[in-house]
């Protein structure tokens, strides 16, 4: 078990499996905490769940356990013990005192049978003690059933066999337009109390009446009160609520919404827990619903919490703080070489005077000075300029002026450069627009401006970019900033050029290249 999970799913029935493998194929961590005790454990099969007839509720429950393993879930056998905390912070704690941390909760718990207290009922319960035409009536067709006390009941298995009888078992007598409808049927009603079953040869036979009496029986029908198990969650809020239907308790159940979400935030449910009537196939479906609708309430948190990173990093990642902290992290960030688009545009420039926006570790600055250029190396990380100056150092270059500054709040004086270059600066509309326009000032008249940037076409591949998608330009959005009267574009245009992305695939990028002379 890990400390934290995306979604703890309590139960491993059919319900808490097909969330959890919902969940799981989403690529969200999931645990499913099971104690190993399915409702349906008694039952020697399973009915009405297509393609799935006839088999074994313990193989299913091993299918599913085999397919959340496939896909990444993890699954514990131990019973809860307490549940608290909230939404995107609730501990789990299981009796052996492990705990885990989640972001939300599937119940997938299931209900308990509080069965009718007749000796021997419970020993044969999901097997010849019933309670489901849907899961068992066929294999009871044609049999002798008997049906206590529940009316309903005993007409959906007169459905099955001519053999129901209805046992009122201290019930309320029918009335009259009941009573009619039952003669109506064949279905004869047994008004004693039942005492006990009989059994032969570990085969219900019968039940033997408070009189002394002898019904014979091949089955037995029992409507249980279906109670949610939901105690340990009873801290959360999560409180179940009675199941009424024309007057008569079925039960209690954890109320929910249609896909699966309670009253409290982070908690959804599915299964018999929720829907006492729930087949197997039905549980199933509800978890895949439950499962999907987490999902999506974790996409949506997921989404919220990366606007708010976003919005943070927009406000921080260029202010001189976060530059320090990039440089400080590693002894080298870039290649040091000189940007190719920079050789490609300055190689046949006459030098002069040339200021270079950014200038990072220096490359770019030592190549215009080996050049003859005296350059003004502006950055406003004072680690990135003492690197800088190191490497001119090493290049036996002192044409190189550094300076720490950030150009945003004091721009470099007009009209002074034949040559401003700014290799991907790249930063929000608004301020790269203002910064562009006072690098376009700094050059002198006849001077060259030379701007460069990831074209947005970039993030359409599997380079790495950061992926802030306003922050990029292309070539025609600087050129088309600029007066006409005042500037000649010389190169305005997209340059595709091949790397190997992390993955080792070579893919194509481009630079927006962008050269204007001014007039």
């Amino acid at each position: 078990m890990n400390e934290t999970y995306d979604v703890v799913v309590v139960g491993g029935g059919a319900a808490g499996l097909s969330g959890a493998v919902a969940l799981a194929r989403s690529r969200r961590s999931v645990l499913v905490i099971d104690d190993g005790k399915p409702r349906n454990a008694p039952a020697g099969h399973m009915h009405n769940f297509l393609t799935r007839d006839n088999t074994p509720p313990a193989d299913l429950l091993a299918a599913g356990r085999d397919e959340l393993a496939h896909y990444g879930g993890e699954l514990v056998d131990g019973r809860v013990a307490a549940v608290a905390g909230r939404a995107d912070d609730f501990v789990v704690t299981l009796a052996d005192g492990r705990a885990v941390r989640a972001r939300r909760l599937l119940v997938a718990t299931g209900l308990v049978d509080e069965l009718p207290d007749i000796p021997g009922l419970a020993d044969r319960w999901g097997r010849d003690v019933l309670h489901c035409p849907y899961c068992h009536g066929w294999e009871t067709r044609d049999q002798r059933v008997g049906v206590i006390a529940s009316v309903h009941q005993a007409h959906l298995w007169r459905q099955l066999t001519p053999h129901v009888l209805l046992f009122l078992h201290g019930g309320p007598a029918p009335d009259a337009a009941t009573a009619e409808a039952l003669a109506a049927r064949a279905i004869p009603v047994v008004r004693e109390r039942i005492g006990s079953l009989l059994v032969d040869s570990d085969k219900l036979s019968g039940v033997r009446l408070d009189s002394g009496a002898v019904v014979e029986l091949d089955a037995l029908v029992v409507a249980p009160r279906f109670v949610a198990r939901s105690q340990v969650f009873a801290d959360l809020g999560l409180e179940p609520a009675d199941l009424v239907v024309d007057g008569r308790v079925y039960g209690s159940r954890i109320p929910a919404e249609a896909m699966g979400a309670t009253a409290v935030p982070g908690v959804w449910v599915a299964g018999n827990v929720t829907d006492l009537a729930a087949t197997v196939i039905a549980s199933a479906a509800s978890g895949v619903a439950a499962g999907a609708a987490i999902n999506a309430d974790l996409v949506a948190a997921d989404t919220r919490a990366a606007v708010d990173e976003y919005r943070h990093q927009v406000h921080t990642m260029f202010e001189r703080e976060a530059w320090e902290e990039r440089y400080r992290a590693k002894p080298t960030i870039w290649s040091g070489n000189p940007n190719s688009q920079l050789v490609a545009e300055a190689a046949d420039l006459a030098p002069g005077r040339a200021l270079d926006v950014g200038c990072g570790e220096g490359a770019d600055a030592v190549w215009l000075a080996r050049r003859g250029w005296r350059v003004t190396a502006v950055d406003i990380s004072s680690t990135a300029l003492e690197r800088a100056a190191a490497h001119a150092s090493e290049a036996g270059v002192d044409t190189i002026e550094f300076v720490e500054a950030d150009l945003r709040v004091t721009p470099p004086e007009p009209a002074s450069y034949d040559l401003v270059t700014a290799q991907y600066m790249h930063l929000p509309p608004q301020a790269r627009a203002e910064l562009y326009a006072r690098l376009a000032e700094a050059v002198a008249p006849g001077g060259t401006l030379l701007i460069v940037g990831h074209d947005p076409s970039d993030l359409h591949t599997t380079a790495h970019r950061a992926h802030f998608p306003d922050m990029m330009f292309t070539a025609g959005d600087v050129a088309g900033a600029l007066d006409p009267a005042a500037w000649e574009i010389v190169v305005a245009e997209y340059r595709p050029r091949t790397v190997t992305d992390a993955e080792g695939r070579d893919i194509t990028i481009g630079d927006a290249v962008m050269v204007a002379r001014r007039r």
